[in-house]
């Protein structure tokens, strides 16, 4: 005797799967609704108010915002990135609220990049000491090269070199609040190198200095000598001339950086007989490093020297320069300009 299967209650299945299915759309509709008050209601905080974002996952930042009191919970801005998809987009560095936001806008702001910048000068003639502490002294710059000795700061910028002197070009840079000061200082050196690699293909072709490091010496010498842009390619060329007939360059710029800190006021009379790598009166040819960082008039002269056949020069007391092409002439200008001041 065959055995009836009892009817399936298609019907029931039917009806429960549409009640799920309605519950499910319910929650979607509550979750959107949340999620829309929540993103379009601005945020309780205190304006203006600076905030940095590090680098890091949704969850990272999310953190770093509560912490900030950027926002008052992690979840909700969480769940709202992840939702519209922004939650790859964030972007590290400092920004600025100058008004109360939504999360939806604090998200834009984000995801866009919208952050505050600062400008940093690099000064032409400031050498790499001045330059340090002024990195140092930057509440707005993250410090990371404060700790690092001179050789660790050229390795961590894949430089090899004896000194940081010169390396890095005197300009106005703008960055982000919050940002290395290794990554500012990684972009003024690339400007230098770029700077440095089109002015010494663009050379004299009777310039006699070996290697582009000798021009960039050379050059922060002519910085540091010159007051008047008109003089700096006859600056130049006094220096080519006495190189290339082996007479000291005896440049007071130079012995002035070799003696440092410890130099009381005016160059002394001991100090241009007293020895060191960078005194120009007891050392023939040029120093072993520049003396300062040096901009793009000093490098263009520094290779493109004025033909000249003097090999003195003296300060006039204005900026400006008198140039001799004997040491009696020298001398009288000496006196003329500098004993009968």
């Amino acid at each position: 005797m065959a055995v009836k299967k009892k009817p399936q209650n298609k019907g029931g299945f039917f009806r429960g799967l549409a009640r799920f299915m309605l519950l499910l759309f319910g929650l979607a509709c509550a979750l959107g609704f949340w999620l829309y008050q929540y993103a379009s209601t601005p945020l309780l905080q205190n304006t203006p108010q600076d905030f940095v974002v590090a680098s890091g996952g949704v969850k990272k930042v999310a953190d770093q915002l509560v912490k900030q009191g950027v926002i008052d919970q992690a979840l909700p801005f969480l769940v709202l990135a992840r939702i519209s998809g922004k939650d790859k987009q964030l972007k590290a560095g400092s920004y600025n609220l100058t008004a109360a936001v939504s999360p939806w806008q604090l998200l834009e702001k984000l995801s866009n990049g919208d952050t505050t910048t600062l400008t940093f000068t690099l000064i032409e003639g400031a050498n790499w000491r001045e330059l340090r502490k002024s990195l140092n002294s930057n509440p707005h710059l993250r410090h990371d090269t404060a700790l690092m000795s001179d050789a660790e700061l050229l390795a961590e910028l894949g430089v090899s070199a004896i000194s940081p002197e010169g390396l890095f070009f005197p300009d106005t840079y703008h960055v982000d609040k919050g940002s290395s000061d290794l990554k500012l200082l990684a972009r003024s050196h690339q400007r230098m190198q770029a700077k440095l690699d089109k002015a010494w293909a663009e050379r004299s072709a009777n310039v006699q200095l070996k290697t582009p490091y000798e021009a960039l010496i050379l050059a922060s010498l002519v910085e540091k000598e010159t007051g008047h842009a008109k003089d700096r390619a006859l600056v130049a060329g006094v220096f080519v001339n006495r190189l290339r007939i082996g007479m000291r360059l005896q440049t007071d710029p130079a012995v002035i950086y070799g003696v440092g800190d410890s130099l009381d006021g005016r160059l002394r009379k001991v100090d241009l007989l007293t020895d060191t790598p960078y005194n120009t009166y007891t050392r023939s040819g040029l120093p072993p490093t520049p003396i300062a960082m040096v901009g793009d008039a000093a490098l263009k002269a520094a290779l493109n020297p004025a033909p000249t056949t003097a090999l003195y020069f003296v300060a006039k007391g204005d900026g400006s320069s008198v140039f001799s092409n004997t040491l009696d002439e020298h001398n009288s200008a000496v006196r003329k300009y500098i004993l009968n001041r």
